[in-house]
């Protein structure tokens, strides 16, 4: 089913799995390793399956279900199909923002099929969503996809509920926020507001009544993930996010050009680094445009590097993250 302020009946659970951004995709993400693409990201979800079906959990995907909008590996689809019919509670999916070509999910989408089918139920647009029964307690949920308003007052949502929840993909400014990411603020009637999009856990962040909590995604897809430990997590009747352990290695990142040994290099590479982030803030957005794969940027720093003195693990470096800026660029 797809959402656009309808409502699911009441259900009852012993609680809520929160799975977070999982990126299911065809394309193996530009840093990572794995022999086999998407296999880690599809075991993942069905070590959720397990979890939620032994402990009776309703599940909430926080976004971010497909990596690209339109996924055209049929076969893949089907084995993503095959899972999320296992979960005895139908998951219900806020829309990311790599589920979408245009503003709102439209039917091009592959998120769409899936909630026509309902496979999943897919909110679509900002509105309370269902009301849950967790042991005695009564607990309704709303969403607010990507590009929609996250509201500033939800009373009077839900009737006979002990406590209400909102879930949200945004950018959203925890601890060292970014531009554009907005600060956590109070929410009237909102006691916990989950967020999806922003890929690391992070400390939660009170503002009025509001909890904020990211737990960030199950899926590693960028080598500033190294040291993200993919995790599912329970939402239980007293408003607590339990972690849940997620099957995964650790080294699954080519780090070529980001490990540098002796000190003096490290302290160059550092300088170096903190350069080219500010030259592709200045840049990059208009010459990815224009190029799609860099190479107007690339031919300028080899260009830079033929006139100067730069050391092998420099440039290593500079060509890593110009790798990373570009596997981004294709990404959003």
């Amino acid at each position: 089913m797809i959402l656009s302020g309808d409502r699911l009946e009441p259900r009852a659970c012993n609680g809520l799995l929160v799975i977070g951004d999982p990126h299911v995709g065809s394309r193996r993400p530009g840093r990572r390793k794995d022999e086999l693409w998407p296999q880690p990201v599809l075991a993942k979800l069905e070590h959720c399956v397990g979890i939620a079906n032994a402990q009776d959990l309703a599940v909430v995907i926080l976004g971010d279900l497909f990596d690209r909008p339109v996924e055209t590996d049929v076969a893949l689809k089907n084995q993503l199909v095959r899972i999320l019919k296992g979960f005895k509670h139908r998951p219900v999916v806020n829309v990311g923002n790599h589920d979408i070509r245009h503003m709102t999910l439209t039917d091009g989408d592959s998120l769409a099929l899936l909630g026509l089918c309902d496979v999943v139920d897919v909110v679509a647009a900002s509105a309370p969503v269902a009301a849950y029964r967790i042991g005695e307690r009564r607990i309704g949920i709303g969403m607010t996809p990507y590009g929609q308003d996250i509201p500033t007052d939800i009373r009077g949502s839900f009737t006979d509920v002990d406590w209400q929840a909102w879930f949200s993909h945004h950018d959203i400014a925890f601890e060292g926020g970014y531009p554009g990411a907005v600060p956590p603020f109070a929410v009237e009637g909102c006691d916990l507001l989950v967020n999806g999009h922003i890929h690391k856990t992070q400390k939660s962040v009170t503002a009025g009544r509001t909890r904020w909590m990211n737990p960030g995604n199950i899926t590693r897809q960028s080598v500033d993930l190294v040291d993200h430990v993919p995790r599912a997590w329970i939402l239980g009747a007293d408003g607590s996010l339990s972690p849940q352990p997620l099957p995964f290695q650790a080294d699954v990142f080519d780090l070529t050009g980001r490990m540098v040994e002796a000190a003096d290099e490290a302290a160059v590479a550092q300088a170096v680094e903190s350069a080219f982030v500010t030259l592709l803030q200045a840049e990059t957005a208009t010459e990815l445009k224009r190029s799609g794969d860099g190479a107007i940027l690339r031919d300028e720093i080899e260009t830079r590097f033929s006139a100067g003195e730069a050391s092998d693990a420099v440039r290593a470096i500079v060509r890593s993250l110009l790798d990373e800026a570009v596997e981004r660029h294709a990404r959003t």
